[in-house]
């Protein structure tokens, strides 16, 4: 596919355009027992504490170019984490700073690109788990907003490789407006079509997706639902072959109904 880019902008005065990128994912499991249960949430808080949230947002800064100005982080009783990052740009290499303004995948986190200018990033997390069925879920919330060049759909890429999650629901905005140096207003600086075109190949290909846009008022949201689905790599505490005849079945059923429920954003009801 063919990347245009949009004409380069000489603005007047500083670009004043908000990107915003918000983002739920999820991971779910099935934990049999209440030890089960009790056993996943403390996996996840352990796993997704406050220090490896910090770790992964200061990676996201490295990506994006920023600089950090501050760290607020906090581990929640009974379960849950927060972190946000206050971060600043760094000075572009041009008068007009950086001109990327394709759709391509993200870089990871050993490559640093861009420059961005005062804005921050933010995650928080929610595990819980259903008290009779069975079904733990765990969400994070993530949400990198950026004024300037620099778009932050740069850092989804690598997000989505650090999370894996098994769904994930995606939305881009750009709010405000910039000037030209003729004084003319510009509601964008960057041409994108879909979010899909800022994941890798493989990623995409690991993934069924759909698009909800608003083109003219510069939305765009992406919903991804992982397409493999072995049961084993959603049993905590269980395996398969320890499942009684025609528990693997139900339990399957179980897990795919609330994936499609979470992916759709409706329950299912039974006819």
């Amino acid at each position: 596919m063919e990347i245009k880019l949009i004409k380069k902008l000489k603005l007047y005065g500083f670009n004043n355009l908000t990107k915003t990128l918000s983002f739920n994912l999820y991971d779910i499991c099935y934990a049999k027992t209440l030890e089960h249960r009790t056993g996943y949430i403390e996996y996840i808080d352990e796993h997704y504490n406050a220090d490896r949230l910090t770790n992964i947002l200061t990676d996201v800064t490295d990506i994006i170019g920023a600089n950090v100005l501050n760290i607020a982080k906090q581990d929640y009783d009974p379960q849950g984490a927060s972190v946000t990052i206050m971060i600043s740009e760094e000075k572009p290499n041009t008068e007009e700073g950086p001109q990327d303004r394709g759709e391509s995948p993200g870089l990871l986190p050993n490559s640093i690109v861009g420059h961005l200018d005062k804005s921050h990033i933010t995650v928080h997390t929610y595990p819980e788990s259903h008290p009779d069925d069975g079904i733990s879920t765990f969400r994070a919330d993530i949400d990198v907003s950026t004024c300037g060049h620099v778009t932050p759909l740069k850092a989804l890429n690598y997000m989505i490789h650090t999370f894996q999650p098994d769904i994930a629901t995606i939305d881009y905005r750009v709010r405000g407006f910039t000037r030209d140096e003729n004084g003319k207003k510009h509601y964008i600086d960057h041409k994108i079509n879909s979010i899909q075109n800022y994941l890798d190949p493989e990623t995409r290909d690991r993934y069924q997706m759909i698009d909800v846009n608003v083109y003219q008022e510069k939305i765009f949201h992406t919903k991804m639902l992982l397409k493999e689905f072995n049961l084993d790599n959603y049993l905590f505490g269980t395996g398969k072959n320890e499942l009684r005849p025609g528990e693997a079945k139900r339990i399957r059923s179980k897990l795919k109904r609330e994936m499609h429920e979470i992916f759709y954003g409706q329950n299912i009801t039974n006819a």
